[in-house]
């Protein structure tokens, strides 16, 4: 299992005293699984990707990928995670402005010593990017912004990928396009997809969906 929560919790202090986003949140991933995670704004959807990713720190309870446990490592460890396991896709694009979209691509693969020619070119034709590999992201529409942004993820290889909202700042149509192109290359490499979604259209066409309600799991 690549993914493995058990009795996950996590809470928040503030002036008002202390929220409980996540009150017990299990949950298992495998490799080529695409799952969808659904809830209101302000159900912890975000917070749950965090934990995965490394971001944040549960409460209590255990969160296992690939075979580590994440409380366990360090700070190292976690940015090694971070580079070479997860691929962290937001909604916003988080593209570095002073880089064209070929080096923007490139930077975290090379980062993660795992930068290979021919998968980025085979990903930029993939993605449509090709004529626009010489521009800089403020020149491009917002589809082509987030297809940079997901080919830059997908450079690196990771075993798994979270996206939260990745698609909530496009049409519909650019929409289905950015999400057939990644359920079509986590088929083709046994990825697994984690993706926060408020669209039920695009959660339908995941292999599972999670609904994240009063701080657990349906």
């Amino acid at each position: 299992m690549l993914v493995t929560l058990c009795d996950v919790r996590k809470s928040y202090a503030s002036a008002a005293g202390t929220t409980a986003i996540l009150q017990g949140v299990n949950l298992e991933i495998a490799a080529g699984d695409s799952v969808a995670l659904t809830g209101e704004s302000g159900s912890g959807k975000s917070t749950l990707l965090h934990l995965i990713g490394g971001l944040d720190v549960a409460d209590s309870g255990t969160v296992q990928l690939d075979g580590q446990l994440v409380s366990q490592l360090g700070d190292a460890g976690l940015a090694a995670l971070r580079r070479t396991t997860v691929g962290v896709v937001f909604q916003q694009f988080n593209l570095i402005t002073s880089l064209t979209v070929a080096d923007n691509i490139a930077f975290q693969a090379r980062l993660a010593g795992r930068y290979d020619a021919k998968r980025i070119a085979a990903l930029v034709i993939r993605m449509g990017l090709a004529p626009h590999l010489g521009k800089y992201p403020e020149t491009l529409s917002g589809g082509q912004q987030q297809r940079a942004a997901i080919a830059r993820v997908l450079a690196t290889a990771p075993k798994l990928i979270l996206a939260d909202e990745p698609t909530g700042n496009l049409d519909e149509a650019s929409a289905a396009v950015v999400l057939d192109l990644m359920l079509e290359l986590v088929a083709e490499t046994d990825m697994a997809l984690l993706l926060v979604t408020h669209s039920q259209h695009l959660a339908a066409r995941m292999g599972r969906q999670k609904h994240l309600q009063g701080g657990k799991l349906l």
